[in-house]
């Protein structure tokens, strides 16, 4: 007769009677301190691997640098717009234009996103009467608003900051209003049956529930709030990371280019670190993730 071993009794360590719990403890973190250690390394590995690979490329002319560039190029190029600036002006102040527009667009579609997704989750009237008119804007490529909003509110800020806020919102607002649909029935009548009503009832058992669909939401419309706040100087700005990948697409610099991907990607992360670390501090009441309890 066959038997089967489940993926989680495999990673399980199997200890002898009379283990102590210290020999238990020693074991599990030095499993966690290889586990880890091995991460980073095929993080970086992989890293090494795709950039050493790109080089020899574009050396041995597999890749056309006119297209491609080549990561030294690549850094040599941020190297100088760090030290010397670029021809448009500072790098750090490009950059704080764009970080500027997408914060801005950002925390004002987030919060939008979630008051609204909230409120048309608890209500069933207001979801029904504005459900058409949101499905009816969802609809339109958000990227195609770029060049109305330059029409409307010029070249400044503020068409930047709207099309950043349009690319989080529906985002923000979808996973809200589904996060707030899906609420535990049982807990919602528990809390009912122990006279919660209203606001109460919303603020303590709703919210909670939702706060997941929330962050995974948030993690997700930083990006947005970037690519909105990048599209919109690439469309028509005077300053911003957009406007220099705009200016290195009509030069043909390709290490300009992707200079500024770079400097995206690396603002992204940092976003996106910072992101991790607020949700884990104000959802300490979640249980660990499966994996990280083995």
């Amino acid at each position: 007769m066959s038997t089967t071993t489940s993926p989680t009794a495999a990673a399980t360590p199997v200890f002898q009677p009379g283990t102590s719990d210290a020999e238990i403890e020693a074991k599990a973190a030095a499993a966690a301190r290889r586990r880890k250690f091995m991460v980073y390394f095929w993080r970086y590995f992989i890293l090494v691997v795709f950039l050493g690979g790109w080089e020899v490329a574009v050396h041995f002319k597999w890749m056309d640098v006119f297209f491609f560039s080549s990561p030294t190029d690549i850094a040599k190029r941020l190297y100088e717009w760090t030290t010397e600036g670029t021809a448009e002006g500072p790098l750090w102040f490009h950059l704080w234009v764009t970080m500027e527009e997408s914060l801005l667009g950002f925390f004002s579609g987030s919060i939008a996103g979630i008051v609204a997704g909230i409120a048309l989750g608890r209500n069933r009237m207001l979801s029904d009467v504005f459900s058409v008119y949101i499905k009816v804007i969802n609809s339109v490529p958000r990227v195609v608003l770029a060049p109305i909003f330059i029409m409307i509110f010029g070249l400044g800020l503020t068409s930047k900051v709207a099309l950043s806020f349009v690319m989080v919102f529906f985002v923000v607002f979808s996973n809200a209003f589904q996060g707030v649909v899906e609420a535990d029935r049982n807990l919602l009548a528990n809390a009912q049956i122990l006279g919660a009503r209203g606001w109460q009832l919303t603020r303590s058992v709703v919210i909670p529930s939702a706060m997941s669909w929330i962050f995974a939401s948030l993690h997700v419309s930083f990006g947005f709030a970037i690519v909105g706040a990048i599209v919109g100087e690439f469309v028509g700005a005077r300053y911003g990371i957009g406007l220099l990948i705009n200016v290195a697409k009509g030069s043909f610099d390709a290490a300009g280019m992707y200079a500024a991907i770079v400097i995206i990607m690396v603002v992204a992360l940092a976003a996106e670190y910072v992101m991790t670390l607020v949700e884990n501090r104000l959802a300490k009441w979640r249980p660990a993730p499966l994996q990280e309890m083995h």
